[in-house]
């Protein structure tokens, strides 16, 4: 195209002094080691080193195996129910075989309901059968049920539930069984498998004292829709020095608004008139601190989704407010803190110099090649990584931009650390293109978004103005007065406490 194009014959492009090489940019680039996966003792793999980006079950067991023992199953397809039954036995073999603990009796009889009750009976469900822990729910045949499913269940029953598509559940192989397990796993509050480096406090920086990994992320509704809020999801660590489980909080804010305005809010209480402290940031601090008795002495912070023109505008913002939420915890309680925006939207792709070698089966480069010169920012620390194997296409490096950091990471430090991440991702065995916490955050936005539906009768259709919300008041935010938006249902607790977004 370029040579096609021919822009250094274009006359403006000359009266400008422009010159286009028809050439690509060399760049110096390295690959950065996998790391070694911890699985369960009692497996016959112990441990495992992943091989270009990706890796398998076979012979290992769940480093942390959930224990199951109240479940049920829902069906809204055609399926028979015989047949649903059978592949809910093989679901339980798998689950049992690569290490949970999984009761094969149901607690209540597994029922096909009609996809036209699905409230009632996931309620029916609910009442026949409570502190449920999981219940298992296969799709209507027609799509566009899910985001139902998951409200009621998340936000008025207090289920977590583990959603399948009939066609999928009537061609179910191995493969598919142990899919489905890694997420069932992660959902009852286990763990499928941990870094080694990790569990032997190898990680600089990390595992040496208390070290909390947030990610965040904001998802804004789509294009002509101005009555939508915008979704803003955090989510934080909540195990160290494993760093693999995650509990994720989200909040409804004015429509396009990119800054997160509920990391940190001050009310004033009504009855005694004392001020009250809130947001999402300080929730996550002291989930963390139930959960390890450690207070963090380090934060590092995955943000997601800004781009250059709102670095300055969104680190002071989220910064005072991660600066708030500590201190209002305890006031001389400053842990250091690194921001790191984390970019899929750009535009720089890496090729192999030599075409064919040093590639992964779809051609392009090896997972862990990480650039840091060249076409990156003069003086300030920012690197791309491709932390993923490509399936289809070529592969999009992820771009880091450290915007703050009072850890003092190396740039090796901080690339490796990166990568290894990548590789601790809860849904598949495979190494993901975004760190985990900045994924987990993206898919808990995309969650709440089936919240906002308001539904018939209810509050949840409430509109909120200005800056007031059930969770707290929240001073009117960065950008502008405050929009009108519809906030979003609470999340139960027992839900809340896993991971129901995986």
């Amino acid at each position: 195209m370029v040579e096609h194009n021919n822009y250094s014959a274009d006359k403006l492009a000359q009266e400008f002094g422009i010159d286009v090489t028809d050439k690509m940019v060399n760049v110096q680039a390295r690959v950065l080691p996998p790391p070694m996966l911890k699985y369960h003792e009692s497996g016959k793999d112990k441990a495992c080193a992943p091989s270009v980006g990706q890796w398998n079950m076979i012979g290992k067991k769940m480093i942390n195996g959930g224990n199951v023992q109240r479940w049920t199953c829902l069906n809204f397809s055609r399926l028979h129910i015989d047949g649903v039954k059978r592949f809910c036995g093989d679901l339980v073999k798998m689950c049992n075989a690569i290490g949970m603990v999984f009761n094969p009796m149901p607690v209540v009889e597994i029922l096909s309901a009609s996809a036209n009750n699905i409230e009632g009976a996931l309620k029916d469900a609910h009442q026949s059968a409570r502190d449920l822990q999981l219940l298992i729910v296969i799709l209507p045949d027609v799509t566009g049920h899910y985001g139902k499913v998951k409200k009621v269940c998340e936000t008025d029953l207090g289920i977590v539930s583990q959603c399948l598509k009939p066609d999928k559940v009537e061609r179910a192989n191995k493969q598919y069984f142990e899919n489905v397990a890694l997420k069932v796993n992660v959902k009852v509050g286990g763990r499928n498998t941990a870094l080694q480096q990790a569990l032997t406090r190898q990680i600089p920086l990390v595992t040496d004292q208390p070290t909390i990994f947030f990610g965040a992320d904001v998802t804004h509704p789509a294009a002509g829709d101005d009555s939508s809020p915008s979704i803003a999801a955090v989510v934080a660590s909540m195990d160290w020095p494993e760093i693999t489980k995650y509990k994720a909080v989200v909040s409804a804010q004015p429509p396009r608004q990119e800054i997160i305005q509920d990391l940190y809010c001050t009310g004033i209480d009504p009855e005694k008139g004392t001020p009250v402290h809130s947001g999402m940031m300080r929730e996550l601090l002291v989930s963390f601190f139930q959960k390890t008795k450690h207070k963090p002495s380090r934060i590092i912070f995955y943000r997601d989704g800004v781009s250059e023109g709102q670095f300055a505008q969104v680190l002071m913002y989220e910064m005072d407010a991660i600066r708030k939420a500590c201190a209002s915890l305890q006031e001389d309680y400053q842990p250091p803190v690194t921001f790191v925006v984390v970019q899929k939207r750009h535009h720089t792709r890496l090729f192999p110099e030599v075409h064919g070698k040093e590639t992964d089966k779809s051609g392009n480069i090896l997972p862990g090649t990480v650039v840091d010169t060249n076409i990156c920012h003069p003086t300030e620390f920012d690197f791309y990584l491709c932390s993923h194997a490509g399936i289809q296409g070529t592969s999009r490096p992820t771009h880091y931009h450290v915007l703050f950091d009072e850890n003092r990471f190396t740039a090796d430090g901080l690339q490796l650390l990166t990568n290894n991440l990548c590789y601790t991702y809860a849904r598949c065995t495979r190494s993901v293109s975004v760190v985990p916490p900045a994924y987990y955050a993206h898919l808990a936005a995309f969650r709440a978004r089936y919240y906002d539906e308001p539904s018939e009768g209810s509050d949840s259709a409430s509109i909120v103005s200005g800056g007031t919300r059930e969770s707290a008041a929240t001073g009117a935010g960065a950008a502008g007065p405050p929009g009108t938006y519809r906030r979003l249902p609470r999340i139960r607790d027992n839900v809340k406490d896993v991971m129901f977004y995986c």
